[in-house]
């Protein structure tokens, strides 16, 4: 049958260009038929109560449908289309209850408690007990002390929650499609420099029309708002990109996730008090670092006190810029980027049009192979013969210092219609090793960069750089991990508010001058990129820093506030927790019509529900971390040292969840973070 179906083959990469929509669902149904069986054997009267028959054997059959599910759902996010769907959509729902139901099951509960149990216990190696405790936590967290009805109760939440994510998705990704406009004037493109142009005739192209198209993609809205002299055309953008899949703009109703929204929140507030927390932010915090509601909360109002008079100043500043010397009495959002880009052109004589001739994607590409190289000894080699989805994707061995290959890396990073918006690494493969088979830990690393125009290749912002870095910095931490163990290696079980510090530790290479000068030059002149450009980079890093932290701090507030307030009486009310939330920390309130959350697939549908304030409170670890490496530079002359690189992978990457986060970066540092580094991060102070 696996002849058959590419999904059941037991191959160490999948094989693309061979699974059709019409795979997904007899793969499932099958591999679910063999998971409950294992699972039945596992708990039968008599069967042995050890590590191996115990945690093993549930490991091995997860990753058995862990190989099959991968690629499907990462199809699903790079060449979407309806035939896809319609087999992804019920085949997501099986698994969602698979989930719960393996969640609920109270021999298997019992046989891993046995575990916990024995005299032995407490001998086992750390990731193994490690293991065992997460179970036990997430069997708790899946209802499995529920009675009846409440147990099939929570059951049927999760399966609706996971079609609601899905379809909320779905709607963001079609709303975005959905709008264009179509420009053969190049005079009402004015102020939108070349590189910018080229992209949006590219989007022409692709269509097969003369001229321009403007998109919803991020690269088209990102030219048009920030360079755009038409201001009526950024308004237009704006009005369309900020009421995607909502009552309100051009496609006002027809992709809207209102409803979803109302009863995503109802149902998470619904299966947290099932459980017996408060409420779903309280839930959301038994698998993280923070330890309660209230230390999340004072965290996030200390920092916006501190950000709100910086972010005030910066605005006024903005607004009399405007008025006197771009003659906007007025400054609207839509304004904001451009009148922004536009003082920082003045005071610091920087343009990210100057920056990008010294970032062709090639050479960043080459030039973040080298800093891995430096700092861990790996290497990533390209390989021609792996079966992709989309002829741009690259695939990449990686090489320990020996040259043995102990990873792999797809790399996909264009923006193309079927593919969703943003950047983001997923799980292709994880590390698992049974003691009879090894598996190899594969990475997808996905970006939606501006594809390479005729005549030149892909030119990057220096914000694309450091997303770049970001993505690739959870590749590291995926790639590198020692624990054989899935469940709790790579990335896989760590808190969710210290997932980002690999990430976030990565960016900042992108503003050191000895990693720049390893890929930073001209693409046509090879000109290595001036240190009079680099010194105005370096003054401008911080330009406009309380305006981004007080957005932040509003995507923040406004998760966790949406989930530890939520009131079943009142409903979700997102817009009515927007705009308090706006009241106390922003300092720019947008149009009434504006629909921010609509399109908020971090906290819908994907990982982040009352959990966004993750990306602030790993900022912080992954300042404090970086710190260890400008104290190696001052010692040893280089921030790129190996020794601290081999400290941060042994103590950091390479352990996962096999102990607790915050022990990792002790272990690391030699102490606990210190608060002050997101502060020096931002700029705010010294």
């Amino acid at each position: 049958m696996s002849q058959d179906n590419p999904l059941l083959a037991d191959d160490a990469l999948p094989a693309f260009s061979r699974i059709r929509p019409e795979h997904v669902g007899p793969a499932v149904d099958a591999i679910l038929a063999d998971y409950r069986a294992g699972i039945a054997a596992l708990t039968a009267p008599g069967a042995p109560r050890d590590f191996g028959h115990v945690m093993l054997t549930q490991e091995r059959l997860e990753q058995r449908l862990a190989r099959a599910w991968a690629p499907v759902s990462h199809l699903h996010s790079v060449a979407d289309g309806e035939a896809l769907r319609q087999a992804y959509g019920p085949a997501e729902e099986k698994l969602t209850d698979h989930a719960i139901e393996l969640g609920q099951n109270r021999d298997l509960y019992a046989a891993v408690q046995a575990l916990a149990d024995a005299a032995d216990f407490a001998a086992l190696p750390r990731p193994r007990r490690a293991l065992v405790e997460h179970a036990l936590r997430d069997f708790r967290l899946s209802g499995v002390a529920l009675e009846e009805p409440a147990r099939s109760r929570f059951r049927e939440i999760g399966v609706e929650l996971s079609k609601l994510s899905t379809e909320f998705s779905n709607a963001v990704l079609d709303a975005t499609d959905a709008w264009h406009e179509h420009v053969t004037d190049e005079r009402d493109l004015a102020g939108i420099p070349e590189s910018g142009r080229a992209v949006l005739r590219q989007y022409a192209k692709e269509q097969e029309l003369d001229g321009y198209l403007v998109t919803l993609k991020q690269p088209s809205v990102q030219a048009v708002l920030t360079y755009a002299d038409d201001r009526a055309l950024r308004e237009r953008v704006y009005w369309a990109y900020q009421t995607r899949a909502s009552d309100q703009g051009p496609h006002a109703g027809k992709y809207d996730n209102s409803e979803r929204i109302e009863r995503i929140m109802a149902l998470r507030h619904e299966a947290a008090r099932l459980l017996g927390f408060a409420n779903a932010a309280e839930e959301s915090l038994a698998t993280k670092m923070a330890a309660s509601p209230t230390e999340v909360m004072e965290f996030l109002h200390d920092l916006a006190a501190r950000a709100r008079p910086v972010a005030q100043r910066e605005l006024a500043e903005l607004r009399e810029f405007a008025r006197t010397e771009l003659g906007l009495d007025n400054l609207e959002p839509w304004d904001v980027g451009y009148a922004s880009e536009k003082l920082r052109q003045r005071r610091y004589a920087l343009d990210e049009e100057q920056l990008k001739p010294y970032f062709p994607l090639p050479a960043v590409i080459d030039g973040l192979w080298a800093i891995v190289h430096k700092l861990y000894g790996i290497t990533l080699a390209p390989r021609g013969d792996v079966d992709v989805w989309h002829p741009d994707v690259r695939y990449y061995d990686v090489k320990d210092a020996d040259g043995c290959v102990f990873a792999g890396a797809y790399v996909d990073l264009y923006a193309r219609s079927g593919k969703r918006g943003g950047a983001w690494m997923d799980v292709c493969r994880a590390r698992f090793d049974d003691g009879a088979h090894k598996q190899l830990p594969v990475a997808f690393l996905t970006c939606n960069f501006a594809p390479p125009t005729e005549g030149r290749p892909a030119l990057l912002t220096h914000d694309d750089v450091l997303t770049l870095f970001h993505e690739f910095g959870h590749g590291l931490h995926h790639l590198l991990t020692e624990i054989a163990l899935p469940s709790i290696g790579g990335i896989d079980g760590v808190e969710w508010d210290a997932v980002e510090l690999p990430s976030q530790f990565m960016e900042n290479f992108g503003w050191n001058r000895e990693a720049l000068d390893l890929f930073a030059r001209h693409w046509q002149t090879g000109e290595p990129l001036p240190e009079e450009l680099f010194r105005r980079m370096l003054d401008a890093r911080h330009f406009h820093a309380g305006l981004f932290l007080v957005r932040q701090l509003e995507f923040a507030l406004f998760d966790f506030t949406l989930h530890l307030g939520y009131d079943p009486a009142q409903g979700a009310r997102p817009m009515e927790v927007l705009e308090a939330v706006r009241r106390e920390v922003a300092v720019l309130h947008p149009p009434a019509w504006q629909r921010f959350p609509h399109a908020f697939s971090h906290i819908f549908a994907g990982g982040y529900a009352a959990g966004y304030y993750s990306y602030l409170w790993a900022e912080l670890l992954s300042a404090d971390a970086f710190g260890a490496f400008e104290d190696a530079a001052k010692e040893r002359g280089s921030v790129i040292d190996p020794a601290t690189g081999d400290r941060f992978r042994r103590e950091v990457l390479s352990v996962g969840a096999s102990r607790p986060a915050l022990e990792s970066f002790v272990a690391f540092r030699g102490r606990r973070p210190e608060p002050e580094a997101l502060l020096r991060s931002h700029g705010l102070v010294d």
